[in-house]
């Protein structure tokens, strides 16, 4: 068959039309390929089969069949290099029909059919199950997916596709799968107030423009009856709305003139007059479900609220043309989101976080392991049946973690394969163990009552409660806590407690006075937990360890005690000082629930973003008309009371020769 192929001509510039073999397409981009070329390189053909070796001894030292996925194989040579270095079979996956065809030849010619599969397809449209391309997930990725450019030919695309989809995680093929309720389930009605200056504009894209939604006049009768206000909108582009973030305007007079607005620096009108504030703050609401948008297709965004609340829908027509209203908020009805709050899942789906705990479940779990986890809603549970324990327990003392739970196991068919007992940990019988005797004992530890970093040490008290319950040389995960501290210097957090004096010429230190008096009563010993990720600040010394806890004793009668000083690095003025925890799951694995990584050179923190810190401020220097001093030390008591699980804190502020504040 022959076909019409148009041909502009460079010298005339008249497009010419000849015709071609149906296969000139084909035919043109063989012979301009770079095929023979990428052969002909022996640096990368070498490098290629040192690497592919190395990754198949790797999967088979692990016990394990070496089970190869080649994205686009070309000729095979990858494959066969694979099956050569011990693959038990390979998968090699070539979009382009013509190479693909070749490919089938060139691996029969060479002996190697009964090993690789060719499939011809994109990568992305390649099915894994019983009648799927692959009948289960590879463990070993190759690929030749690189130009230039490095990413000029789809490679980050592909990969992420196939790290999703395609390829084993680090618990081999099993997934978590979330049950259908929890995927279904608009969520809880409560709003998710965040600093929304310290999320970057590029963390997330915009699929429309500002909206204004709806406004209320306070200088008229008002209504708290439930209302909807629609906004069409085209969107600015292709994606999935997720969330909306909303904020308000506040205006002072009838015209408008004298406005007082709550937007972020990227939507302010004039970002270098932005006020920093934190008893008002912007507001991130989550849609019911997540709704996939095309640019320039218009769409509704509805604000619905009561008396009380305001929630966000999408729809494809505005309700005042279609009738349709919806009034009611919505309600949690899969429990998830009245056990876990925004940043629990957040945690949950941080699949980093995730593989630490797998890492170090490794290095514990044996074949005869009897395991029991103790955490509200945790998943540890799962990742010990997958990772290969003879039986497993979890503890849910709520009614809310056990009904949880048992939609997740029953979702991942797993309603017989870990038990739930449904009871507070110092009730546990040896009927609900089966007889047997604990020889692992797991935690995150994540409890939802707890506050402060410390107040997880729930975990410890637990640790004892089932003492008699476990068997001789159980081993408890974490094996061990430690406290840890660092004095910061605030960019703002600081004027939450800072005296007031004058506001705007008015004497208002009487209120300063009863503040003070407040907490010298007695929150000036204690500390407020704070997401500090989103409260900018800089680290004046080094982070040090205060106290440890070590969760394979049981919990002493004695206090445990710690004083000494911390030295001042850096100059600055001394807000604080802020506590963290650090879970030591085995020797070599540990979770900080404060500080990720070293402080950078001018003492900026990155912060848990999962987790609240304990701040502790230094009330003399919350004053920003105090003298800012020289060197200085910062000397502590810290107690931990076994009694009421209570950790009392006294920080004081000295210069270098010691003298006091």
């Amino acid at each position: 068959m022959k076909i019409f192929c148009g041909r502009a001509n460079p010298t005339t510039g008249s497009v010419e039309w000849l015709e071609e073999d149906e296969h000139y397409d084909y035919h043109q981009e063989i012979a301009r390929s770079s095929y023979a070329d990428m052969l002909h390189d022996k640096d990368r053909n070498i490098k290629y089969y040192q690497g592919i070796r190395a990754a198949v001894s790797r999967v088979k030292d692990r016990g394990q069949k070496a089970l190869v996925l080649d994205i686009g194989t070309g000729t095979g040579l990858l494959s066969m290099m694979a099956v050569t270095a011990g693959a038990d079979f390979c998968y090699a996956v070539e979009v382009f029909k013509p190479m693909a065809d070749a490919a089938v030849k060139i691996v029969e010619k060479n002996g190697f059919s009964n090993k690789i599969k060719v499939i011809n397809k994109h990568s992305t449209e390649v099915t894994v199950g019983p009648d799927g391309d692959m009948p289960c997930r590879a463990n070993i990725l190759i690929t030749e997916l690189f130009d230039t450019e490095l990413i000029g030919e789809g490679a980050l695309p592909s990969y992420e596709h196939a790290h999703r989809h395609l390829v084993q995680t680090s618990l081999g093929e099993q997934i978590i799968v979330p049950p259908m309720e929890l995927e279904r389930c608009p969520g809880a009605p409560s709003v998710y107030d965040i600093q929304l200056n310290q999320v970057s504009p590029t963390d997330f894209t915009v699929l429309s423009d500002v909206l204004p939604m709806f406004s209320v006049d306070f200088s008229k009768q008002v209504s708290s009856s439930a209302a909807c206000h629609s906004r069409q909108f085209e969107p600015l582009a292709s994606g999935q709305a997720q969330v909306v973030l909303s904020w308000w305007d506040i205006e002072m007079d009838p015209e408008g003139k004298i406005r007082c607005t709550m937007a972020p620096f990227w939507a302010h009108t004039d970002p270098q007059e932005l006020q920093w504030r934190d008893h008002w703050m912007q507001c991130v609401y989550f849609l019911p479900q997540e709704e996939p948008i095309v640019q320039g297709s218009a769409l509704c965004l509805v604000a619905h609220h009561d008396d009380y609340c305001v929630w966000y829908s999408l729809q494809r027509t505005s309700p005042k043309k279609n009738g349709r209203f919806h009034p009611a908020r919505p309600v949690c009805d899969c429990q998830a989101h009245l056990l876990w709050n925004r940043p629990r899942f957040g945690e949950i789906n941080d699949q980093d976080r995730t593989d630490q705990y797998v890492q170090a479940l490794r290095t514990v779990l044996k074949p005869d392991s009897v395991c029991l986890c103790v955490s509200d809603g945790s998943l540890l549970s799962v990742l010990a049946h997958y990772l290969g324990a003879e039986q497993v327990l979890t503890i849910e003392s709520s009614a809310a973690s056990h009904r949880l739970m048992k939609k997740i196991f029953k979702a991942n068919h797993l309603e017989d394969k870990i038990n739930i007992i449904a009871k507070r940990p110092e009730s546990l019988t040896s009927a609900d163990l089966e007889g047997k005797k604990v020889s692992l004992l797991l935690g995150e530890p994540f409890f939802t009552t707890s506050l402060l970093p410390w107040h997880n040490l729930y975990f410890w008290y637990v640790r004892t409660a089932v003492d008699q319950h476990l068997g001789p040389g159980a081993v408890v995960m974490p094996q061990a806590a430690s406290l840890h501290a660092v004095v910061v210097e605030f960019r703002d957090l600081w004027r939450i407690r800072s005296p007031c004096g004058d506001c705007e010429g008015f004497d208002v230190h009487i209120m300063d006075d009863m503040i003070k008096h407040a907490l010298d009563f007695r929150e000036s010993k204690e500390a407020e937990p704070h997401p500090l990720w989103e409260y900018p600040c800089r680290s004046l010394s080094e982070p040090q360890q205060i106290l440890t806890f070590d969760f394979r004793e049981p919990v002493p009668s004695q206090s445990i005690c710690a004083e000494g000083s911390i030295e001042l690095r850096r100059p600055g003025r001394s807000h604080g000082a802020v506590l963290w925890m650090e879970y030591h799951l085995t020797p070599d694995s540990t979770i900080s629930t404060g500080l990720l990584k070293p402080a950078e050179d001018k003492g900026y923190c990155c912060w848990n973003s999962h987790c609240k810190q304990a701040v502790y401020f230094f009330s003399t220097t919350l004053d920003p008309r105090a003298p800012l001093g020289g060197p200085q030390t910062v000397s502590y008591a810290v107690e931990f009371h076994p009694c009421t699980g209570d950790v009392t804190l006294d920080f004081t502020l000295s210069d270098a020769l010691g003298d006091g504040c």
